[in-house]
């Protein structure tokens, strides 16, 4: 199985690190106005980012991926793990996706919908474009090529 590109973590960190940010500057905010000391705010903006680091770091080790004969293949997760089978027989399209944090770090994901899903079904992060590319594009194929003949 595949693993994702190795600056994921970079990014899933920055995200952590912005909710930790918020998350302690609203409990010293609310600190403040009941005449506390701040000092609370920032200890739990600290443990947040702790945990969500080493969480990032678990996250990053357990993604893996791979496309199989007859369908695309995901595991991941820390506490729970989950493992996906989208059959290509289900795939209706398939996109790449870059938001600005991941254009800044040479990121892309790869967004598989599927039949009979009200939204994304699947979403593998962390790509080099040119692999998103490519595994946009095989995923396509192989859903073209599974479809049905009395189907066309």
């Amino acid at each position: 199985m595949e693993a994702l590109h190795s600056r994921i973590r970079l990014r899933w960190a920055l995200t952590r690190l912005a909710v930790a940010l918020v998350v302690g500057a609203v409990i010293a905010v609310v600190l403040v106005r009941f005449g506390r000391s701040p000092l609370g705010g920032a200890a739990v903006g600290g443990g947040l980012l702790a945990i969500g680091l080493v969480h990032t770091l678990l996250l990053y080790r357990s993604w893996r991926f791979a496309v199989e004969s007859d369908a695309l293949e995901l595991k991941r997760g820390v506490l729970t793990r989950v493992e996906t089978a989208v059959p290509f027989v289900r795939i209706q399209h398939v996109d790449t996706q870059r938001g600005p944090l991941d254009r800044l770090l040479g990121l892309s994901s790869v967004v598989v919908y599927t039949a009979g899903s009200r939204g994304a079904d699947v979403t593998i992060p962390g790509l080099s474009p040119d692999r998103a590319e490519k595994l946009r594009n095989r995923l396509r194929d192989l859903a073209i090529e599974s479809e049905p003949e009395d189907a066309v």
